[in-house]
């Protein structure tokens, strides 16, 4: 596939990802839980195409509108919404200007400014969470429970990228639905399938999240 070749589906973030060198395939430590990952993809690469961030934006609230409009909505209510740093503070800000959504954000742990909320809130609000990338959910989980010691309520989130190693699971435990727009395995079907990676890259990416999963 070409560089110009349009990605089916919200598969089209896959390939803006590729084209800005965000997705790369080695042996990486991320964080607090993905150990010897094959693969990292560094969201906050979009900042430097404003049209994809929009465009994620958009993605995000087409979404959103749709879960929440089912019989049995998939989504709650909510009037702020609140960026993790730092990955998720632009993906945030993106979706707050586009729907028309106040936001806040916590200050990161380790300074002397953690557990601040910054911007405007009302105890009672329902708060929904906007990250760029879930692993294990710690950032989140975290982001929630400050949140909720401020009076906020929170039961959903949403990330760009499920990176499929427990976060889901850690999230739902605390009782956080979780809207993921992709995951790593759809990641490495589309790169794969558009002839952008090795069979090798594909097997290790594929391999690593079986043994993330039990298999």
């Amino acid at each position: 596939m070409s560089k110009s070749s349009k990605a089916p589906g919200n598969l089209w973030l896959a390939e803006e990802l590729w084209k800005l060198d965000a997705i790369e395939f080695g042996d990486f430590t991320l964080g607090r839980t993905a150990v010897h990952s094959p693969i990292y993809i560094n969201l906050r690469r979009l900042i430097s195409n404003p049209k994809a961030l929009n465009r994620c934006a958009r993605i995000i609230k087409e979404e959103l509108e749709a879960l929440m409009s089912m019989r049995n909505p998939h989504v709650h209510p909510f009037t702020l919404v609140a960026g993790v740093p730092f990955g998720g503070l632009h993906v945030a800000t993106a979706f707050s200007l586009l729907a028309n959504v106040p936001m806040i954000y916590i200050h990161p742990p380790q300074t002397d400014k953690a557990d601040v909320i910054e911007g405007i809130y009302v105890r009672g609000q329902s708060c929904l969470i906007i990250d760029d990338l879930i692993t294990g959910g710690g950032s989140i989980l975290q982001t929630a429970a400050t949140l909720e010691s401020a009076g906020l309520v929170v039961r959903d989130a949403v990330t760009l990228i499920d990176r499929q190693e427990g976060g889901r699971q850690a999230l739902k435990a605390a009782g956080i639905n979780l809207v993921s727009i992709l995951t790593l395995e759809q990641i490495a079907n589309y790169l794969m399938s558009a002839g952008h990676i090795t069979e090798d890259q594909y097997r290790a990416t594929m391999d690593y999240l079986a043994s993330r999963n039990g298999g």
